[in-house]
């Protein structure tokens, strides 16, 4: 059965508020929403693609009324030539998000090629894909997507990260703390992961990535080989934050001289009962910040 959205459900997706969306259709005819016996706006999946691609451009300054002559190819093609030709991030981070929901590989690998070589991978990553992911987080509470449309775009960036990682020349600083990457069982979400393996290979340092689901027991087998200086975990699954206080937990009372960095929201949660040796991270930027500090402290 077609998924419906209610007009707060349009409005907290598309960005725009409901009374302007009711003048809109008043005054334009843009969407005709059905109704409910009390009167409820209910639209439909081509009706959010719609108002999601002219939130794009209205926001970059074309005008209601010219938006509102044009056919959906019409509207479609000029959002992809806006986006593949403006750098703006909420831009494409829009389109990306109409590509995902109509499943368009060819058109998320194009958007997403283009961003990196307007923006660099760094940006990209920081501006437009974990905002992306963000407006996902939204679109999951909605029933907007499923899991086959988060595999869907999971993957495609996923692919771009693991290439920029290979890209970067093994350039490993003799005094440069080790580094060991891993999710804890259970824990599938690699891309923060995989972005934190780019920042750190891009920094000269060494580091050993474990990926996904990794058992504590094989946790602790590798971290006596190799012996790392630092661990970076990302716990986001949802489990209770006791489940997460008590494996970091269990992370400081084994490996008591390593520096462990933890993101997540689960980690978020319990920050404040933290031992010193365990740094939560709050966002991207000060995940960098502090790996930019570790290395220098490790390299004077």
């Amino acid at each position: 059965m077609p998924h419906l959205y209610s007009i707060k459900d349009i409005e907290a997706i598309v960005g725009i508020k409901a009374h302007t969306i009711r003048a809109w259709e008043n005054r334009y005819k843009l969407t005709s929403p059905d109704r409910t016996d009390t009167n409820i706006r209910l639209y439909s999946e081509e009706d959010l693609r719609k108002l999601l691609n002219i939130s794009l451009l209205y926001n970059y300054g074309y005008r209601i009324s010219e938006l509102a002559r044009l056919t959906e190819f019409e509207l479609c093609k000029l959002v992809q030539d806006f986006t593949l030709k403006n750098d703006a991030a909420t831009g494409k981070m829009i389109a990306l998000t109409t590509a995902m929901l109509d499943l368009n590989e060819s058109m998320f690998e194009r958007l997403l090629s283009t961003s990196i070589l307007q923006l660099g991978l760094q940006k990209t990553m920081e501006e437009v894909i974990f905002p992306f992911f963000q407006q996902i987080g939204i679109m999951w509470q909605t029933g907007t997507i499923n899991p086959a449309h988060e595999h869907f775009i999971t993957n495609l960036i996923r692919q771009k990260l693991i290439v920029a990682i290979d890209g970067q020349p093994l350039q490993e600083s003799p005094n440069a703390p080790k580094f060991l990457l891993f999710l804890p069982q259970d824990e599938w979400h690699e891309i923060g992961l995989l972005y934190a393996s780019f920042v750190i290979r891009s920094r000269g340092a060494k580091s050993i990535y474990l990926g996904q689901n990794v058992p504590y027991s094989d946790l602790q087998v590798v971290t006596e080989v190799y012996k790392p200086q630092v661990m970076f975990t990302v716990l986001t699954s949802p489990v209770t934050p006791i489940h997460a206080e008590n494996y970091l937990l269990q992370l400081h009372k084994d490996f008591p001289k390593v520096t462990i960095l933890a993101a997540g929201r689960q980690a978020l949660e319990v920050k404040h009962l933290m031992p010193s040796n365990i740094i939560v991270l709050e966002s991207l930027s000060d995940m960098i910040s502090k790996i930019n500090q570790i290395l220098n402290l490790g390299l004077n």
